[in-house]
């Protein structure tokens, strides 16, 4: 029986067994992985994930990952796929084949059965001699010193190091794409956030006596007194019909400042933005996210069915004022 310390000492001499595997990937890493993004990149269909066992396991996260990051994907077992599922594989796709031994008799029928209908193959081995191997166009080595499994048997650092390569791929191709939080947001509409992104902008915008706002012809020192009362770090400014004709940030008045050293006797119209951007009360809250993020703005206008100024959305009340730490 282990004592209380042994059993701390075994669990970080397998941590580091694991680290050793990521670093020994690492090091093995080659062009190979660039052939592997490229070919998907240039792929028209899905990526076809399978593996069996606990392959097939890391395999299923593996496609989840690709597809929340903007790569669609699915995860096909190779046994079920010999049973009928064939049928979900079109020729546009590219299949990902995942077995460190390379030899796993069920996935190497499916990958034979897919070159055969000219799909491409990638796949993700420790073996690069095995049947696998040479059945695939593309092969990135995943092979780890040992397993952290005192036998050498139990899929564990192989495992990891597949799952961790994954990633890899996975984020390369996100990034690759161009891809932004507001595309990986539409991939993720469930939970308390998504929950919140799905309501519309005049359910959580600010009204009537929250809206910093002065009239054309204001002095900009009142305005400022506006902007410091209202503390949402701007002001808007409307004429008489209440259209909005511009607004003035904290970073206007630095710039005011930086230009005429003084505020004395300018006017809003003298120094405001025109023509801010706005969203429409009717628009979701999404939307109104990803337009901040766009232009980089934390602050948005609110203009309803008649162009009229009906409130202001502050990127906290999108995200719940602290509830949320979000990066856009």
């Amino acid at each position: 029986m282990l004592s209380k310390n042994e059993i701390l000492q075994r669990a970080r001499e397998i941590l580091q067994t694991e680290k050793e595997g990521l670093e020994e990937v690492i090091k093995n890493l080659d062009h190979s992985f660039v052939e592997a993004v490229e070919l998907i990149l240039n792929t028209e269909g899905r990526i076809v994930v399978t593996g069996v066992g606990k392959s097939g396991i890391i395999g299923r996260k593996i496609a989840a990952t690709l597809s929340s990051t903007g790569t669609p994907s699915f995860f096909l077992h190779p046994v079920e796929a010999l049973h009928g599922d064939l049928g979900m594989v079109t020729p546009n796709d590219l299949l990902l084949a995942i077995s460190y031994s390379g030899n796993t008799l069920e996935v190497c029928e499916l990958v034979a059965i897919l070159k055969r209908r000219n799909l491409k193959v990638i796949s993700f081995t420790g073996n690069i001699q095995s049947r696998l191997a040479k059945l695939s166009d593309v092969v990135v080595n995943i092979k780890i010193p040992k397993e952290a499994c005192p036998f050498n048997l139990a899929p564990t650092t192989s495992t990891t190091a597949t799952l961790a390569l994954g990633d890899a791929l996975a984020i390369c191709l996100f990034e690759l794409k161009g891809l932004s939080s507001a595309d990986f947001r539409k991939n993720h509409p469930g939970g308390t956030l998504g929950e919140r992104l799905k309501i519309k902008v005049r359910e959580i915008m600010l009204t009537g006596e929250k809206i910093p706002v002065v009239p054309v012809g204001t002095f900009l020192e009142d305005a400022i007194e506006e902007i410091d009362r209202k503390r949402l770090g701007c002001v808007l400014i409307v004429d008489e019909l209440q259209n909005l004709v511009g607004i003035i940030t904290d970073g206007d008045l630095r710039r005011v400042l930086l230009k005429y050293k003084t505020f004395k006797n300018l006017k809003v119209e003298e120094v405001m933005t025109k023509k801010p951007k706005v969203i429409e009360e009717n628009k979701l809250a999404y939307e109104a996210l990803a337009l901040m993020e766009k232009h980089l703005i934390t602050v948005l206008p609110v203009i309803n069915y008649d162009q009229k100024l009906v409130g202001i959305l502050h990127l906290h009340d999108i995200l719940g004022k602290g509830s949320f730490k979000f990066t856009v």
